[in-house]
């Protein structure tokens, strides 16, 4: 029997049962890739972290409950905290390798900034499945690893109620709706039914879309971010040379001792 410090983190927010939950695993060398997909079941929550120190950088990998993914936000928020309050204290800055190339997150005023690759999205036609899986026919649609559905106010994004059968085939990974806030420059939802989540609470790969959309349309590179999730969720965001800065706090929920067999 095997056992392993895990760490409940929520991302994005500085109250417990808020913001966005993450486990968090900080190995000394990795599992098989089965096992960690099994945890990530058992877990059952949008995004399981592994991290294992390899020489001065962290290799740091995502499991969602329907397998592993290119990109988390919030789950690298959590595995940074994690770090920088456990393992590494007096740690400043960290270095993630992953499948998206390697991505730092470093301590900034008080918040936890990352620095992430933005996706290029490109306009697509607006289909009557879309209609259909939104339950609301949206502005405008773009494509890029994830569908991006704009719609005409805040209160359309609050209220929609997707369906997540008819989301399974739409094109790309996640949908998100988003549109202009009032008192956030942009509120956006995600829904995730391909990675066994109907609902992401606060999505740091959606807004990797959605922030360089905005910026371009707002004409500013600074943000300031809400995901309308029954949860919720702040995100600081900025835009500049195809980089999608994302900054927010951490707050520890839970340390746990998980028991399995390898």
């Amino acid at each position: 029997m095997k056992t392993m410090k895990q760490y409940g983190i929520d991302a994005f927010t500085d109250k417990v049962f808020t913001g966005n939950p993450a486990a968090v695993c900080i190995m000394e060398q990795w599992l098989p890739d089965d096992t960690m997909q099994k945890i990530a079941i058992e877990n059952n929550l949008s995004e399981t972290a592994f991290a294992v120190k390899e020489n001065q950088n962290y290799h740091l990998r995502w499991f969602t409950p329907g397998g592993e993914i290119s990109l988390c936000g919030h789950a690298t928020l959590a595995a940074a905290y994690a770090i920088m309050r456990f393992t590494e204290p007096q740690c400043t800055q960290i270095q993630f390798d992953t499948l998206s190339g390697t991505l730092t997150v470093q301590k900034q005023n008080g918040l936890l900034t990352m620095d992430f690759p933005s996706f290029s999205l490109k306009p697509i036609e607006i289909t009557e499945a879309m209609i259909q899986a939104l339950g609301i026919k949206p502005a405008k649609a773009y494509l890029g690893a994830d569908i991006v559905c704009v719609l005409e106010n805040e209160d359309q994004v609050k209220k929609a109620v997707p369906n997540l059968e008819l989301i399974r085939g739409l094109d790309g990974l996640l949908l998100h709706i988003t549109s202009r806030g009032t008192s956030y420059d942009c509120v956006t939802r995600s829904f995730a039914p391909k990675c066994g989540v109907a609902e992401d609470p606060v999505c740091g790969r959606g807004h990797c879309h959605v922030v360089p959309f905005w910026a371009n349309e707002l004409g500013r590179q600074e943000l300031t971010a809400y995901q309308a999730s029954a949860r919720g969720g702040i995100l600081y965001c900025r835009h500049a040379d195809g980089r999608t800065i994302l900054s927010g706090k951490a707050v520890l929920f839970s340390e746990a001792q998980i028991y399995f067999d390898e």
